[in-house]
């Protein structure tokens, strides 16, 4: 086991800690002040911290690669955000290897995603064009992680859901590890130390198991909204190894389309059709 992963599980055993203090604290009234119970929690973000950066800011040794130039997941007009075009890490923590990741979400057309509002609290993932759209193989690759059971919870894009995403559900879902941040994923070995991860994938869409191998354009799963996700959508990133709790990010080039910037739309002309070489990238009319 890797140095990284034994940080990592500290950290979420320092987190643990801090909240048997507090329930024993509660329950017992034990003989301390109070405030030393956030010990345990302020050592855990230290660490996390160290652990984050540990290796894997982009001018670091290890991280300062070339990006990897890979065929684009999805096929259909899509938009990018939280886009390493436009900052890395693109989600704001080396955490997980996503310090290159990029989020997509479906958009046939301009507008045709629910937009960020004070009410309903939540949808039905079936409002988002993106749920339910097939993901592919970005490269001739093996799968070494395939998990596909998790639920497909309600949108969390209104005020009151984000809140409840950030404050409760991000932070119990950090608890239990990479995989229930994920969401139902595929991991697939590309070669050459390079790994791409497919996240937030629909409940019982997975083709593939661990072990398979798979080619260029051949669909893995479809898009869904588990995991840490406030609407359905594909997180895609490459990593230098098959575990997001130990890998860093490496920087990525989709064939023909580069890296689209935050708010840009861009087409994928599925595998094989003419000009798949050379799909559009626009402006989308909704920012990011």
């Amino acid at each position: 086991m890797s140095a990284r992963k034994l940080a990592t599980l500290a950290y979420r055993g320092l987190q643990l800690t801090f909240l048997g203090l507090v329930i024993a604290h509660l329950a017992l009234d034990l003989g301390y002040p109070w405030w030393w119970n956030f010990l345990p929690i302020v050592l855990a973000y230290a660490l996390l911290t160290v652990v984050t950066r540990w290796g894997g800011t982009p001018d670091s040794p290890r991280a300062a690669r070339e990006p990897v130039e890979v065929a684009p997941p999805v096929t259909g007009r899509w938009t990018a955000l939280n886009s390493p075009a436009d900052r890395t890490p693109s989600h704001g923590t080396h955490a997980y290897g996503q310090t290159f990741a990029i989020d997509v979400v479906a958009e046939p057309e301009p507008d045709a995603r629910p937009g960020f509002r004070l009410w309903p609290i939540a949808r039905r993932n079936s409002a988002f064009p993106a749920f339910g759209a097939p993901l592919l193989a970005v490269a001739d690759a093996t799968v070494v992680r395939a998990t596909g059971t998790q639920r497909d919870h309600l949108s969390r894009n209104s005020p009151l859901a984000l809140l409840y995403l950030m404050l409760v559900e991000a932070s119990v879902r950090d608890l239990f590890g990479a995989k229930r941040i994920v969401g139902n994923h595929v991991v697939l070995d590309l070669g050459d130390g390079t790994y791409a991860l497919y996240a937030h994938l629909k409940r019982g869409s997975l083709t593939v198991r661990e072990g398979d191998r798979v080619t260029a354009g051949q669909p893995l799963a479809r898009c869904g909204n588990s995991g840490n996700s406030t609407e359905p959508h594909l997180h895609f990133q490459l990593m230098d190894g098959p575990d997001p709790d130990s890998a860093r990010g490496v920087p990525f080039t989709w064939r023909g389309i580069g890296v689209p910037r935050n708010g840009e739309a861009f087409e994928a002309p599925a595998t094989g059709q003419p000009g798949a070489g050379s799909p559009a990238l626009t402006t989308a009319s909704r920012p990011a």
